[in-house]
């Protein structure tokens, strides 16, 4: 790294720590992604207990399941890798996606408890080590409407400042979906509402709380 660059990326953080409301935001919303993931476990073991709809998927009955795990979380990891480097450098990228984190998780939380989905047919099971951890190292098939890998990429999109990146991340978040679907690890309607509602929380929280915290 560049003298200059790490001029610019202490600078950066003096910024956002001299801010007491940015300063507030990052810790506050550091604390709760916290809490939420680890209470994460508990409520995927009590929706996969209980009772569920299969729905009759049009898309998914004309696709061949296949295990695409690899492919998936490479993806999913790699953005996730360069979202975090660059909010390294630019700290508000990490104080926007924490925050439009929580929204999606709590968003997620509701519908999926009011909307109770057993697994699509044919599901072949989708296994991260890294995130196993979030499920209580357990098999996990109902966390369905929404999806939540593809709400994590999308999200990205509205908190990486550039054009490019942000394109990216959107191309990302194609993929993946079409991904999930070829697993048959989400319904059609769960890939397709994930952009919906990030793209709606995204509005809530620049409206709010980042009403006056923009990235350039």
């Amino acid at each position: 790294m560049s003298r200059n660059s790490t001029l610019s990326l202490k600078q950066n953080w003096k910024a956002l720590w001299a801010s007491s409301s940015k300063r507030l935001l990052t810790l506050s919303g550091s604390v709760i992604v916290a809490a939420i993931l680890s209470a994460m476990p508990m409520f995927f073991q009590a929706i996969e207990n209980r009772p569920g709809l299969q729905l009759h998927d049009f898309v998914l009955a004309r696709i061949p399941a296949a295990n695409v795990s690899i492919c998936i979380f490479l993806i999913i990891w790699g953005m996730g890798l360069y979202t975090l480097i660059r909010a390294i450098k630019q700290p508000l990228i990490y104080t926007k996606y924490v925050w439009l984190y929580i929204m999606i998780c709590v968003a997620r939380i509701l519908t999926i408890t009011l909307v109770p989905l057993a697994a699509p047919a044919h599901l072949v099971e989708l296994v991260d080590p890294l995130t196993g951890v979030f499920y209580g190292h357990a098999t996990i098939t109902k966390d369905l409407f929404f999806s939540g890998h593809t709400a994590t990429l999308v999200a990205m999109c509205f908190c990486l400042p550039k054009k490019g990146e942000r394109i990216a991340a959107a191309v990302a978040s194609v993929i993946v979906g079409i991904l999930l679907l070829v697993q048959h690890v989400h319904y059609t309607i769960d890939v397709l509402a994930a952009p919906v509602f990030v793209f709606a929380l995204n509005k809530i929280l620049e409206a709010t709380l980042f009403a006056e915290n923009h990235i350039e």
